[in-house]
């Protein structure tokens, strides 16, 4: 049996839906432990929503069921699944939220969710969060075999994760995650930097420097810009005391370079 179940979705707080699905979660195994990831993933956000679970997933202990509700697609044809890894259970609907935590993992086996015994018995076409997602965890937590779920399906959609590219003068990525600080997370890992000579790199956005490396935000001064490794491990742009992604425009998808400059030998 899982002791923990985490709660990852865009439905904010202000409403009743978080709580309901809570609700439905205790009624059936009032036993469990339910952990708020966030509710704050913008609406709709797909791949926000899969970056704040591949970024946080890990951190609990294993054994534990991983519930993401990102779906703009809710009550259409797309497919709704549980995934077994080595190590965690996840769960939520197949249209790519939860793929970027599982290309980091194991996975033995995908199941449809299709036993509607394991349903609540009013299925709204707009919350199956609620009504599908929910319960099944909660049966689950207490054991439910995967396989009683529904069929295997050999695989599911994902989205491709944005690789950086590295040549000899520079590493190319691309924001990932903007979070509510106005910090910008891009693709870039602490390590594709390894040969650069970090004191000399900036950091480019539309070919204008914007930011030198930095260990922490007030190693430079209020309101100036550092480019840091963040607690998820990627290169994220900020502003100390500020937001990145309102003094420079920031949007996901945009385009990030960290360069040498000219007079910077190569040791690659």
């Amino acid at each position: 049996m899982s002791r923990i179940i985490t709660l990852t979705t865009d439905f904010g707080t202000k409403d009743w839906f978080v709580g309901s699905m809570k609700g439905v979660i205790l009624g059936i195994q009032p036993e469990v432990l339910v952990v708020d990831i966030t509710h704050d993933v913008s609406s709709g956000d797909i791949r926000g929503g899969a970056f704040a679970l591949a970024a946080s997933y890990s951190f609990f202990a294993r054994g534990t069921i991983h519930l993401a509700v990102v779906d703009p697609g809710v009550g259409s044809d797309r497919a709704a699944i549980a995934v077994q890894t080595a190590d965690y259970l996840f769960i939520g609907p197949d249209n790519g939220v939860l793929s970027w935590a599982l290309r980091q993992e194991s996975i033995k086996s995908i199941r449809k969710l299709e036993n509607e015994k394991l349903f609540l018995r009013s299925i709204s076409h707009t919350f199956h969060g609620r009504d599908i997602f929910a319960p099944v965890a909660a049966h689950l937590s207490k054991g439910v075999a995967i396989e009683k779920l529904g069929p295997a399906q050999p695989q599911l959609v994902t989205f491709p994760w944005p690789k950086p590219q590295r040549t000899r003068r520079e590493v190319a990525g691309e924001v990932l995650y903007i979070d509510q600080f106005g910090n910008a997370i891009t693709n870039i890992r602490s390590e594709f930097l390894d040969g650069f000579d970090r004191e000399s790199c900036r950091v480019m956005l539309r070919r204008k420097a914007i930011a030198r490396l930095k260990r922490y935000y007030e190693e430079v001064a209020p309101g100036e810009a550092a480019c840091v490794a963040s607690s998820s491990g990627f290169l994220e742009i900020a502003v100390n005391g500020g937001s990145a992604a309102r003094r420079f425009k920031l949007k996901v998808g945009d385009a990030v370079e960290v360069r040498r400059t000219a007079h910077q030998r190569s040791s690659s």
